[in-house]
């Protein structure tokens, strides 16, 4: 679908950044593409091309520019709030799908043929399946070069690339210099030994702080621990388990990583871009919701709030699941309890930090009965495992949300609010409202509006497609 040129071309000239990402700028007459708010000159309408993603300007002959680094803008909004197949075709690159199992892997996960999925990409966004991962691994080659001293052999295959030459030849091409330079002019000294310390940029304003105390409420012992400032917490990842620290600073997220393989790089950095909704677009969120007479004195006084999301979708479900009709604190009892029955140990604790969340095949078959919970909510965990192992269950960002929502809802146990906090959470959906939560019930009575359910869905109609938005902000209230 083409942009609209006087649209990008006034983002362009302001360097309005909150459309960093949202679209890239090749010029013609240096054969450099940027991201909207490059502080270098302006330049001609002529001169310029703008392009859905990185990968559509480097397939069109443009290299990175030195100085803005497009390949570190956050990313594109579009993409967290589509359902369709191009959206979910978006996410599940970026989480690395096409570098573990191929194109056709990705087509298969999508239902579609290799050859429609890419007619669909290269008409959306100007790119196809193996180009759009392409400009990932350079991305993802180019922070292994800054950040770590790992030989260039162990880039270039832990970046996912097939070849030490396929490696040299997309550096020099995509950055216009080789791994070697890049390392000498921006190598950075880890946090700790053995530690990738990684900035993540958001688009402001960006209510961190709210975020990150949100996670650190819920946190479970032994995956999670947060001390009023920074959060941690265990990630099970394709290939490894890892560690990874957040703290929320004035441009970016903090990220300190300590992976278990290499390869994990992209998922990992993916995962905690989805875990603090980096990408979203909180002008647009703000604007749609700030000016409404119920909910926007909320909306003014605490700007950007994030949708908190997740690392792992099946532990998201499964604490649901354990929620239903508990205390916050009640239900972090019985997942602690969860976690270290069940839980893998980690290779290498770290403090607070012992286990990765329980795989789905450790608790098809699992004895809850130490739980702590009545016997029918152990039997939908352990049935919500069972659809998730054999893969009838799929809960990440590429899935088809409708159909996620409908086979929750078949199981026993699921009912309408455990399934859309799933959808809001683990699936990312923006246009979640939860008429029935008592939270949502408690916070429009005190904002003077009737909470009862049916009036509750009224009134969220005019908060669409943002009304998971809107649920953060009635939970800011309580």
């Amino acid at each position: 679908m083409p942009l609209d040129f006087d649209l990008c071309y006034r983002a362009l000239k302001s360097r309005d950044a909150r459309f960093d990402g949202s679209f890239f700028a090749g010029v013609t007459s240096t054969g450099i593409y940027c991201r909207p708010s490059c502080p270098a000159r302006s330049v001609k309408r002529s001169n310029i091309r703008f392009f859905h993603t990185a990968a559509a300007a480097q397939g069109a002959g443009f290299r990175a520019c030195k100085r803005c680094r497009p390949d570190a803008s956050p990313g594109s909004p579009e993409w967290d709030v589509r359902a369709d197949l191009v959206g979910r075709a978006m996410r599940l690159i970026a989480d690395g799908v096409v570098d573990r199992n191929g194109v056709g892997g990705l087509a298969g996960r999508l239902h579609v043929s290799p050859r429609h999925l890419q007619r669909q990409l290269v008409a959306e966004v100007g790119a196809a399946p193996q180009a759009l991962a392409r400009a990932q691994r350079a991305q993802t080659a180019r922070v292994l070069i800054e950040t770590t001293t790992l030989p260039f052999t162990e880039v270039a295959f832990g970046a996912g690339f097939a070849s030490v030459r396929q490696f040299n030849d997309t550096i020099k091409k995509v950055f216009a210099t080789t791994p070697t330079e890049l390392r000498r002019k921006h190598a950075r000294k880890f946090a700790t030994p053995g530690t990738m310390s990684l900035r993540l940029p958001y688009r402001a304003p960006f209510d961190g702080g709210g975020l990150l105390a949100f996670l650190g409420t819920r946190a479970i012992s032994g995956i999670e621990s947060y001390d009023g400032t920074v959060y941690r917490r265990a990630l099970r990842l394709p290939a490894s388990d890892a560690i990874v620290e957040l703290e929320v600073k004035q441009d970016y997220v903090r990220c300190d990583l300590r992976l278990g393989d290499i390869r994990d790089l992209g998922p990992a950095v993916r995962r905690c871009r989805q875990l603090l909704d980096l990408d979203a677009d909180p002008i647009a969120v703000d604007e749609a919701l700030g000016d409404d007479r119920v909910l926007g004195s909320v909306v003014r006084s605490r700007p950007g709030r994030r949708l908190p999301g997740s690392v792992d979708g099946f532990e998201l479900a499964v604490r649901a699941v354990l929620g239903q009709q508990v205390s916050v604190a009640g239900a972090l009892t019985i997942a602690g309890r969860l976690v270290r029955r069940f839980g893998k140990p980690l290779t290498a604790p770290d403090g607070h930090l012992t286990h990765v969340f329980p795989e789905p095949a450790a608790l098809v078959d699992a004895d809850l009965s130490e739980l702590g919970v009545p016997g029918s909510r152990r039997e939908t965990v352990r049935t919500l495992a069972g659809a998730v192992a054999a893969g009838d269950l799929v809960l990440d960002r590429g899935a088809d949300r409708t159909e996620v929502a409908a086979r929750l809802l078949s199981l026993r146990g699921v009912g309408p609010w455990t399934a859309s906090y799933i959808a809001m959470r683990a699936l990312g959906d923006p246009d979640v409202f939860l008429p029935g939560d008592l939270g949502v019930r408690r916070a429009l009575e005190k904002l003077g509006h009737p909470g009862d359910p049916d009036s509750a869905q009224t009134l969220a109609e005019r908060w669409r497609p943002w009304r998971s938005y809107a649920v953060q902000y009635l939970w800011t209230t309580l």
